[in-house]
């Protein structure tokens, strides 16, 4: 029985206010308006951007559905949609490409005008597809991935191999894709260069992958918890370094260890500002260059000295690895299947949906590098 145009009730995770955990509940889920595509879920990532929203430390509006790594199936599409269809098995995308804006006209623009990360948490028509008995429901990064259908702009979603495994390649629209390509676009890191990669977590070792498939030959992991040592060398680090076993701050450390120079690229994939300060001082103060890829707190800034870039640092930022999503995501699918990469070593649990909570705890003690979820 076809439910194209009819509204379907499904299970969601919804988190009504800032710190309480996920409720699983029953919602309505309108059908999709003009341009849009309505998805089933077929698994979600635990990324800790979700777990900013889940703790205040990025802004969004309650109560809310998170998530934005996923995989599914398009189920309807409104009128207008022609860049998918029915049963074409796609990643939603947090990072849209509408093609048309200036952003997207320009080489290098990946911030489409089309995405959600001011988190209005509504549709582009200033409402919700999302209700639970009544009430209205907000979307996150304009994807909401934690629940059986989600709503998104047809410039929010690409087509992928139908052939990919869902609890796999949602890395991609995520996780994989923002560290990989923080090394590969952003940063361009060159073969014989040196990298340090701050934070050891999934984005991390992502990045980690990116400097080895760019050909650095030293890329140092620099993590407080050395249980990620071991995956993090598995994945191409040369060697780790934890800060908590030096008396000296890390940029120094790092200084010691590449003979006074520092290292030809930093990343930062943590999203806190002492942390993308000390990277920023771990480079070469002349051709280094720093790269922002960990999400920061909404509320927080940054003091540093102008001395730190006057004598030419580089330091930058990066938002989904500076891909342009529906170009770049179907063809990291592709290159996924074909083994160019491997995305299993990142996804150490797989849970089903309502082990949602039991996911996160998991991200928070930081003993999961990925969990997915399946619905």
């Amino acid at each position: 029985m076809s439910t194209a145009g009819k509204v379907i009730k499904c299970k969601a995770a919804v988190v009504w206010e800032v710190k309480k955990p996920f409720s699983i509940v029953e919602i309505e889920v309108a059908p999709p308006k003009a341009h849009e595509v309505r998805i089933k879920i077929l698994a979600s990532g635990v990324c800790r951007s979700d777990d900013h929203g889940l703790s205040g430390a990025m802004y969004v509006k309650f109560p809310v559905i998170l998530g934005h790594e996923a995989a599914g199936v398009v189920e309807s599409v409104g009128e207008g949609v022609t860049c998918v269809k029915p049963g074409d098995k796609v990643i939603p995308l947090f990072a849209p490409q509408c093609g048309e804006c200036s952003t997207c006209k320009h080489p290098r623009g990946n911030l489409c005008k089309m995405g959600d990360l001011t988190a209005s948490g509504l549709m582009h028509d200033g409402t919700s597809r999302f209700t639970y008995k009544g009430q209205q429901l907000h979307t996150f990064l304009g994807t909401s991935t934690f629940t059986e259908y989600t709503v998104v702009h047809e410039s929010a979603v690409v087509k992928i191999d139908a052939a990919a495994p869902a609890e796999k390649v949602c890395l991609i629209g995520c996780g994989f894709s923002t560290g990989y390509g923080a090394a590969i676009n952003s940063a361009k890191v060159e073969h014989g260069s040196t990298c340090a990669v701050f934070g050891l977590g999934g984005v991390g070792l992502s990045t980690v992958m990116g400097c080895k498939a760019a050909g650095a030959t030293r890329i140092i992991g620099v993590d407080i918890n050395k249980d990620k040592f071991p995956k993090a060398k598995e994945m191409g680090a040369t060697e780790c370094v934890n800060p908590l076993d030096f008396k000296k701050p890390i940029n120094e450390v790092l200084y010691g260890l590449t003979d006074g120079e520092g290292v030809d690229y930093s990343f930062e994939v943590i999203g806190r500002t002492d942390t993308m300060t000390a990277a920023l001082a771990s480079c070469h103060m002349n051709y280094g260059t720093s790269v922002v890829v960990g999400v920061p707190p909404s509320a927080s800034e940054i003091t540093f000295s102008p001395l730190l870039i006057f004598t030419g640092r580089t330091w930058k930022g990066s938002i989904f690895g500076g891909w342009k999503s529906k170009e770049a995501v179907p063809k990291l699918v592709s290159d996924f299947m074909g083994g160019k990469f491997a995305l299993d070593p990142l996804i150490t649990h797989t849970l089903p949906f309502d082990k949602i909570n039991e996911g996160f705890e998991l991200l928070r003690s930081g003993k999961s590098i990925r969990s997915v979820l399946v619905f």
